[in-house]
């Protein structure tokens, strides 16, 4: 089976879970390269002895090589803007984890059809990958006027990038409940928690609904559905207990919100399996990158 060839840009933390989970999945994807700029990073020590190319020229290295097709960035927002135009010069599809938002954001299984063209695409945050979905499962059977989302996450998952950022990370997350989860109206907040040990990442989320009289059983279901398409490529996402409905004095008036308490377990690739919220941004990376492999092909296919 051909596979279409993928580079990692970023040696960090986030780089290197993404590689391995690449690595475990046996897809029309391979890593090709990993790139960094400190040639003595644990990132591309862990890429050499995995039998991947190692560079520390960083996206020098990535557009050396011609048969690249899909790059994933883990850097930085500054470095991604400049980044971007390479890649897209080159021709090359990149997957943008960090806040830049080059492109449009991306939730792989609400929106991924909509941008399958895309040259460049965005992962959002993740909060926005964890409760997205969420609020979109509701949206897609009833119209949510106004969505919130409280994300807990353990202190030791939150890296310095986060923490000067929070106000980005706050605005991005809200901006994509709305773009593309469906709601009206927005709000994100996130929780930093210094437990110890350390807790997992768990997500409150709260749709209200305009209208008084819906299908809360067909909610439901959208729900649970939506739960299973995002458990096959993060197998620790999943519900705390069934969602209820709560009517609440709101600025518009009295109205039914729809409550979701959802929890998100790490895979334990490299991260600890607390990790769950850095666990959901690579884990969605991967499947995004899976999916336009596989689209790739397919358009090689047609053209032969």
């Amino acid at each position: 089976m051909s596979k279409v060839k993928a580079a990692i840009l970023g040696s960090g933390n986030i780089g290197t879970d993404l590689m391995y989970k690449i690595l475990k999945n046996d897809g029309a994807m391979e890593i090709a390269l990993v790139a960094g700029i400190d040639p003595e990073s644990e990132g591309l020590q862990r890429a050499k002895e995995a039998g991947i190319a190692a560079s520390h020229e960083g996206i020098k290295g990535i557009l050396a090589d011609p048969d690249i097709k899909i790059v994933f960035d883990a850097t930085s927002a500054k470095a991604h803007v400049q980044a971007a135009e390479q890649l897209r010069e080159a021709g090359k599809m990149a997957i943008d984890l960090t806040p830049a938002a080059v492109g449009p954001y991306l939730v792989p299984p609400v929106n991924l059809m909509d941008h399958i063209e895309a040259k460049n695409v965005n992962m959002v945050s993740c909060a926005g990958q964890a409760t997205t979905p969420l609020v979109y499962a509701v949206s897609r059977v009833v119209p949510v006027h106004y969505a919130e989302m409280i994300a807990t996450v353990a202190s030791r998952a939150i890296g310095p990038g986060t923490r000067q950022n929070v106000d980005e990370f706050t605005r991005t997350t809200a901006n994509s409940l709305i773009q593309v989860g469906g709601a009206t109206k927005a709000r994100a907040i996130p929780v930093f928690n210094p437990a110890e040990p350390p807790i997992i990442m768990t997500n409150t989320v709260y749709a209200a609904i305009t209208e008084k009289d819906f299908d809360f059983d067909a909610v439901k279901k959208s729900i649970a559905d939506m739960i299973q398409d995002v458990s096959e490529y993060v197998p620790g996402y999943r519900l705390k207990g069934e969602p209820i409905v709560d009517y609440r004095d709101t600025p518009w008036g009295r109205l039914p919100v729809v409550v979701i308490m959802n929890e998100v377990e790490g895979a334990g690739d490299f991260f600890p399996t607390y990790a769950g919220n850095l666990d959901i941004m690579t884990a969605s990376a991967r499947r995004v990158g899976e999916l336009y492999a596989n689209h790739f092909l397919q358009k090689e296919e047609v053209q032969q």
